[in-house]
């Protein structure tokens, strides 16, 4: 399985990522096609536990950026955090939230660290991340 994201907006991500003190969050919005998840745009959404080691996406902002992308034909390929002081690895909270959201997981650490990951058939499985340029694609 690959996640496939823009350079700019992977760089983007991080680049929060690194600037915040609280885990970042939002939707990564594509399409899946077979094993790929292709991101076509990053959503942040505020974390409204404000919180270094917790996120919970503002529900409002949630339903807005995803009927937004449902209006451009985009579903939720994939959620993203950051973990400023951990491991790029799923916590136990994480696997919480992927078995309600059974989408790819992206976790970047405050030092640009990147990994995915998904839960399948109840097990977590990493995904390979694979950063394009925006030509690659014709964007």
């Amino acid at each position: 399985m690959r996640l496939v994201i823009r350079q700019d907006d992977l760089k983007e991500i991080i680049k929060m990522t690194e600037r915040s003190a609280v885990e970042v969050c939002g939707f990564l919005f594509g399409r899946r096609e077979g094993n790929d998840f292709i991101v076509e745009e990053i959503r942040f959404i505020p974390n409204r536990l404000n919180s270094p080691t917790a996120f919970e996406m503002e529900p409002l902002e949630m339903v807005k950026a995803i009927d937004r992308a449902e209006e451009r034909g985009l579903e939720v390929a994939g959620i993203f955090h950051s973990h400023p002081k951990c491991p790029p690895r799923p916590s136990d909270r994480d696997l919480k939230g992927m078995r309600l959201w059974p989408v790819v997981w992206l976790i970047v650490t405050s030092k640009g660290e990147v990994r995915a990951w998904i839960l399948e058939e109840g097990k977590v499985e990493a995904v390979e991340v694979e950063d394009e340029v925006d030509s690659v694609r014709g964007i």
